[in-house]
C-alpha cells in the first residue's frame, strides 16, 4: 500500500511518515504533549528577560505538531496547552476559557497554513515564519480578547496600554525564539529523516 502525506506537513524525507499515519499523528502529538506538560510544570518553558518579565515556550510544541502532523495535530496539542492555562490560572484572565483555550487551539493551525503556504518557497523561511507567527497568534489573539472582553469586574481585563506594553515586551521576545526553535527543531528532524534514508 502506498503511503499518503498530509499536504503541507513535512514529507518523508523527514522519516516521519510510517504506513499509519493516525497512530503516528497521536504518538507525535503526544509526545508534544507531554513535552509541553512538562516545560510548564518544571518551570523550564518560562524564560526570564532583563525586562523582568517571563517570556514562554509553551506554545512551541503546538507548533511544531501543526508543521510536522498537521492542523488537527496542532490544534490537539494547543488544546493541552490550553487546559494547562485555564486550570492553572491564578488570574481570571485565563479564567476565562475563551481567552485560555481560543488562542491556543489556533496556534498550531496558523503555523501550519504559514508553512504550508511558504515551504516551495523555501524550507528555512518556512519554518522561521511557522514559528514566528504561530507565536504572534498566542500573543495577539490573548491580548486583544483581554482587552475586549470584560472581567468578573465588568472591566476589560487588561487596559490597551498594557497590552501594548505586554506585546512589546513578551511578544517580540517570545515570537523570535519561536521561530529560532521552530527552525531548529524543523532541520534536525528533516536531517535525521534524511539520514535514515541513505542508511536503508
Amino acid at each position: 500500500m502506498a503511503t499518503t502525506t498530509r499536504p503541507g506537513a513535512m514529507s518523508d524525507d523527514m522519516g516521519l511518515m510510517p504506513q499509519n499515519r493516525t497512530v503516528r499523528t497521536v504518538v507525535v502529538s503526544g509526545v508534544l504533549a507531554a513535552i509541553q506538560l512538562a516545560l510548564g510544570f518544571t518551570g523550564i518553558g518560562f524564560i526570564p528577560l532583563p525586562t523582568g518579565v517571563n517570556a514562554t515556550i509553551l506554545h512551541i510544541p503546538a507548533i511544531l505538531a501543526g508543521v510536522m502532523e498537521g492542523p488537527i495535530a496542532g490544534a490537539a496539542v494547543g488544546f493541552i496547552f490550553g487546559l494547562f492555562s485555564f486550570l492553572r490560572a491564578t488570574t481570571p484572565l485565563f479564567q476565562n476559557p475563551i481567552i485560555a483555550f481560543g488562542p491556543r487551539i489556533l496556534i498550531g493551525v496558523v503555523a501550519f497554513l504559514v508553512y504550508r503556504a511558504l515551504r516551495p518557497l523555501n524550507e528555512v523561511v518556512a519554518l522561521l515564519a511557522a514559528g514566528v507567527l504561530g507565536t504572534l497568534t498566542n500573543t495577539a489573539l490573548v491580548l486583544g480578547l483581554a482587552v475586549l472582553l470584560t472581567g468578573p469586574n465588568g472591566a476589560p481585563y487588561l487596559p490597551a496600554d498594557v497590552a501594548w506594553t505586554v506585546a512589546g515586551t513578551n511578544g517580540i521576545p517570545e515570537a523570535i525564539v519561536g521561530g529560532i526553535i521552530t527552525l531548529a527543531v524543523g532541520l534536525a528532524v528533516r536531517g535525521a529523516g534524511r539520514a535514515r534514508k541513505s542508511t536503508v
